[in-house]
């Protein structure tokens, strides 16, 4: 569990493709084989469930969140 000492991010993957996006500020920490409209979608998912992501993040980790 070494995430527990980043600040909160997400993993996707879809097939060799991998990403990560720290959640605040929301932003690619790198991304391994995506397309540039697939990074797009991601992102734009992900923004969509920012809020979400970060309770989950919080719930599993701990720390304080701003909302």
């Amino acid at each position: 569990m070494a995430d527990r000492y980043e600040p909160p991010h997400i993993h996707v993957q879809k097939d060799d493709n991998e990403t990560k996006l720290w959640l605040d500020p929301l932003e690619f920490a790198y991304v391994e084989g995506f397309r540039r409209h697939e990074c797009s979608e991601i992102l734009s998912i992900t923004q969509e469930h920012l809020s979400d992501l970060l309770r989950a993040w919080y719930e599993r980790f701990g720390g304080m969140s701003d909302e």
